[in-house]
């Protein structure tokens, strides 16, 4: 990226509005807590992770959840702990069903262990039952949940083999509806997402969205994951420009044909990199705030307390402390009116 561009990005004004959210995922809070480990502001001094989001201007909280964890970390009951803390501090809420019992993403989606002998019609009576297990636990300690995941990065289906799409595109639908039913039970107002990655792959959502409505399948809102150095690593596009440019262009175009708007609900940029970082995610949120005709309805980060030295390299922080990174989201949201 030249540096006119990345200067000429750092400076230019977001304008968001109080209908465009800045968030972050922070599920791994709870686990860092338990193990020692807790994240500072830029001077040293320890401050709560959710607290810490708030302060930079942050007016989300998304929330991963596992069926039956291991460690018992983002499973309902914590995800009600972490729920608690984004709404004392006003903040809203994203809750994202992973239907597994760890990590779900478009290179694995494994069915919970108590999931795996169970028929088609079970399978969607489990994961509704999961679902309104959940939200409830959430409604019945007055969180207000704004939106619902029913899957993550569901690039190829969930619950593999049964729902893997393309050859299962039918079930696929069939477990996404059920999820969309079971979200509104509970949360009538909340809006369902349907989430991918690669957002700059215009194709890919065509034919997933395509294939979920002509199979009855309903969503409020379509999710995108925008990560421009997976794209540049997979080799599918040759920079961040272009994995911006093509994500933005896809998000009008999204708009237009299914009449749904849309949300970057993972981002992520490289933290050993914290200044260029900062420009392409300040790039980011003004392009998707001022140049989707309204349809992106906001920039949500990934994990952006992980170090810069840890094995994942895309979170925002170093030394347990704020990088460069985190400022994009400190000046975009003082633009707000």
């Amino acid at each position: 990226m030249a540096l006119t561009f990345a200067s000429a990005t750092a400076a230019s004004p977001c304008c968001l509005n109080n209908d465009f959210t800045l968030g972050a995922d922070i599920s791994g809070t709870t686990a860092d807590e338990a193990r020692g480990r807790f994240t500072r502001d830029t001077l040293g001094n320890r401050v709560e992770t959710t607290k810490l989001m708030k302060d930079y201007g942050l007016n989300g909280i998304r929330l991963r959840v596992w069926k039956n964890p291991l460690e018992g970390f983002s499973s309902p009951e914590d995800v009600l702990v972490m729920a608690r803390r984004a709404r004392d501090l006003g903040m809203d809420i994203m809750i994202d069903f992973h239907y597994s019992d760890w990590w779900a993403d478009p290179g694995k989606q494994n069915i919970p262990a108590k999931w795996k002998d169970l028929s088609l019609s079970q399978m969607k009576d489990s994961l509704a039952e999961h679902t309104r297990y959940t939200l409830t636990l959430l409604k019945n300690d007055s969180i207000p949940v704004r939106w619902v995941q029913v899957g993550n990065e569901t690039t190829h289906g969930f619950l593999w083999p049964v729902a893997h799409t393309p050859e299962n595109m039918k079930a696929y639908a069939e477990l996404s509806q059920a999820g969309y039913d079971a979200v509104k039970s509970v949360y009538p107002d909340a809006d369902v997402i349907i989430h991918l990655d690669n957002g700059f792959d215009q194709e890919l959502y065509d034919r997933m969205f395509d294939g979920l409505k002509e199979n009855g399948a309903k969503w409020d809102m379509i999710g995108m994951s925008v990560y421009p150095f997976w794209a540049i690593e997979g080799g599918f596009r040759p920079d961040a420009d272009s994995t911006i440019s093509d994500a933005i262009a896809n998000i009008r175009h999204l708009k237009k044909k299914y009449g749904t708007d849309v949300m970057i609900v993972e981002t992520g940029f490289d933290a050993r990199r914290p200044e260029e970082g900062r420009d392409l995610l300040a790039r980011l949120i003004r392009d998707a705030r001022t140049l989707t005709d309204g349809a992106c309805r906001g920039v949500w980060y990934w994990a952006p307390e992980i170090n810069a030295d840890a094995a994942y390299h895309l979170g925002a922080f170093a030394d347990d402390r704020p990088t460069a990174i985190m400022d994009a989201f400190r000046q975009c949201a003082s633009a707000r009116p």
